[in-house]
């Protein structure tokens, strides 16, 4: 954080007026309580586990949802509980740094107090310090670690392969990681990740000819003197919600089969301790967990989800502990078994916020970011524009960075209307912020950014949008994808969640007239995944925009009216579209 002390005292003063309950003291010499990263070792057996940190290796502000709805079976329970729900469920004191972390609540005025999460330099000084205590405690990347930043995609995902071996990553599983490309993903994984001794995992990837492996499926550890073994589950969905003609020869899937097989493999080699490294999203896990037994943990990822402590899970031979550990490297989550007499006896787990202002930055780590951004930094740095609105990307239907590029589009393509991607990654940032180039390819670094300007019929743009409503409200969650409703511009509607597929999409209109079935519109979008997509990449269309604008302020956030979700539904709060 950069304030004085006059101004840090004015917001404390803010916070205090909004009913935060903040230690100024602990705050004010920029520590956390005493204890805050004491974590006692228990028992013989420790992970620790990070996921889904979007190729961000400094610092970044990153807002949780204040919309995470579940459906059928999953309505009300875990990982669908936001603000003071999510808080009440776990008895997190509000106001506290644990309160800031986990929700919403008062997210502008406690970023400032607590400052920025995150950060590769400040997560290797917490895994170290974790690891000091747990001699042989392994480190799980869950994946979506080399997407999401500038630089990854312009060294190609190397800085973020080269600041993973240098964290000390034992295992990684992948999603993003496909997008580029299957040649480089090999190459990575036969290359860098075999020199460096890490294990990359996932046994529902197979070859499309012969069913063949493409990595391994698990691997085997010993640890304290106890067998372990690491089962990988890759985003089941990849050549789906991503481009299939990146990944020409593999198939994905979920594959339950496959994975009480080589749950049973490791086993019987004499395996006492078998968790999951998953990129499944969290109710894929929670149902998988209650179908295939034998695994005493999933450590999981994908959707983003910052859940404090395991779902405990039952099946026909145990319990299996569910977690998931949030996302843009904010959260580390720690797993400690104790394993006597052959099996798992207890555990403690602790998820915790990586504070980047209450922990040092790692001088080797520090070292090597800053050498990896130097050629990169005036690019960077650019400023395209300053914001006066809060600019956040996260929760199911919208998010005011996700309307800044709709309405960019909109404005540069002369569109009736756009689509945009309903990502859940991408960074925050607060009223007054500057808007580099930096933080525009933290919403848009993919490697197939076209635009495109497509004419439309209003019955085909109803059919996407139910497509994409059912990927994400099916109440079967082996039939969801894990991301958020795609983003539109220019079109107003009311999402029926629980209804049935084709039915959920109603009262839809552009420029306030309804959507007529016959009638051609002009529709801006981004990221196709069809092969040979031609098109102007996404961030120079927003750059364009910004430049123009020079200063965002009062962005109309365009959010569906909800309807038959209930006005008390616990995964929904402070939504202004309306709900019923």
């Amino acid at each position: 954080m950069h304030m004085n002390r006059r101004e840090f005292l004015q917001l404390l003063a803010v916070a205090a007026a909004s009913g935060m309950a903040i230690d100024s003291k602990s705050a004010l010499a920029g520590k956390a309580p005493a204890n805050f990263y004491d974590v006692p070792r228990h028992g013989n057996v420790s992970f620790m586990h990070f996921t889904d940190c979007h190729a961000q290796l400094l610092p970044v502000w990153f807002r949780e949802p204040n919309v995470n709805l579940g459906v059928g079976g999953a309505f009300g329970k875990v990982p669908h509980l936001v603000g003071q729900n999510l808080l009440k469920h776990y008895g997190i004191k509000p106001g506290s740094a644990e309160a800031h972390a986990f929700t919403y609540l008062d997210f502008t005025e406690a970023a400032k107090v607590y400052g920025k999460v995150g950060g590769f330099a400040h997560l290797k000084t917490l895994v170290d310090k974790i690891r000091a205590q747990r001699p042989g405690a392994l480190l799980l990347d869950g994946g979506d670690t080399w997407q999401g930043s500038a630089t990854s995609l312009w060294t190609d995902a190397q800085d973020m392969v080269d600041a993973c071996i240098q964290l000390g990553v034992n295992i990684m599983t992948p999603h993003w990681e496909s997008t580029f490309g299957a040649d480089r993903v090999m190459e990575i994984v036969n290359r860098d990740f075999k020199k460096a001794g890490i294990d990359f995992v996932a046994q529902n990837i197979i070859t499309n000819d012969f069913g063949d492996q493409v990595f391994k499926p698990y691997t085997m550890k010993e640890q304290n003197g106890v067998k372990i073994a690491i089962v990988g589950q890759a985003f089941p969905y990849t050549p789906i919600a991503n481009p299939r003609w990146m990944v020409p020869d593999w198939s994905f899937g979920i594959r339950d089969d496959n994975m009480q097989k080589w749950v049973d493999d490791a086993r019987a080699k004499g395996a006492k301790v078998v968790v999951v490294l998953s990129h499944n999203g969290m109710d894929v896990d929670l149902k998988m967990a209650s179908r295939v037994t034998g695994i005493d943990a999933i450590f999981g990822g994908h959707t983003h989800d910052g859940v404090p402590q395991p779902v405990k899970v039952k099946n026909a031979k145990g319990v299996t502990l569910v977690t998931n550990a949030g996302s843009n490297g904010k959260f580390l989550g720690v797993m400690d078994f104790d394993v006597r007499g052959g099996k798992v006896q207890s555990f403690k787990y602790r998820l915790l916020p990586v504070f980047s202002n209450l922990l040092p930055a790692d001088p080797a780590m520090d070292a090597y970011i800053k050498k990896v951004r130097a050629p990169y930094e005036k690019k960077l740095n650019e400023t395209l524009a300053v914001t006066d609105d809060f600019l956040y990307r996260r929760g199911n239907f919208n998010g005011t960075w996700d309307q800044l590029l709709v309405d960019a589009m909109m404005d540069v393509k002369g569109a009736d209307a756009a689509f945009s991607p309903g990502f859940r990654w991408g960074t925050t940032l607060l009223p007054g912020d500057p808007i580099t180039m930096e933080r525009l390819m933290d919403q848009t670094a993919i490697t197939y950014p076209q635009t495109t300007l497509t004419n439309m019929s209003g019955e085909m743009i109803k059919v996407i949008m139910e497509d994409v409503a059912d990927n994400l409200f099916n109440a079967d969650p082996y039939y969801q994808q894990g991301g958020d409703m795609v983003r539109v511009g220019g079109i107003e509607y009311t999402m029926a969640p629980n209804a049935k597929m084709g039915s959920r999409i109603t009262r839809m209109t552009i420029k306030g007239k309804p959507v007529v079935a016959n009638k051609n519109y002009k529709v801006a979008g981004w990221a196709p995944v069809a092969e040979g997509a031609d098109g102007e990449p996404i961030w120079e269309v927003v750059a364009t925009y910004l430049r123009d604008k020079k200063v965002i302020k009062g962005l109309k956030l365009n959010e569906p009216k909800i309807v038959g979700v209930g006005k008390s539904n616990p995964g929904i709060a402070d939504y202004k579209g309306g709900v019923s």
